[in-house]
């Protein structure tokens, strides 16, 4: 796979800390930042389909609830009412 170099800006404190982390586990700061950002935008993919699917949930059960709420004067004699 291809890859292209980028760079960030990171707070002091943060750039320590992944120092530190790097050095623990015996990886490089670019495997950690990779694979946190991948990880990071998994679950806002799957935010965004689960956003997406109450969206969809929400459509079809006002769609329903329009359906019976409409649905009683089917089936309902009104004659004589005013």
């Amino acid at each position: 796979m291809k890859s292209v170099t980028t760079s960030i800006r990171l707070e002091a404190s943060l750039a320590a800390r992944l120092e530190r982390a790097a050095s623990r586990i015996s990886r490089g700061k670019n495997w950690i930042v990779t694979s946190a950002l991948n990880d990071y935008l998994e679950r806002l993919d799957r935010s965004d389909l689960a956003a997406e699917a109450r969206r969809q949930s929400l459509l079809v059960s006002r769609r329903r609830q329009r359906k019976e709420d409409t649905a009683w004067a089917d089936s309902t004699d009104t004659t004589g009412w005013k």
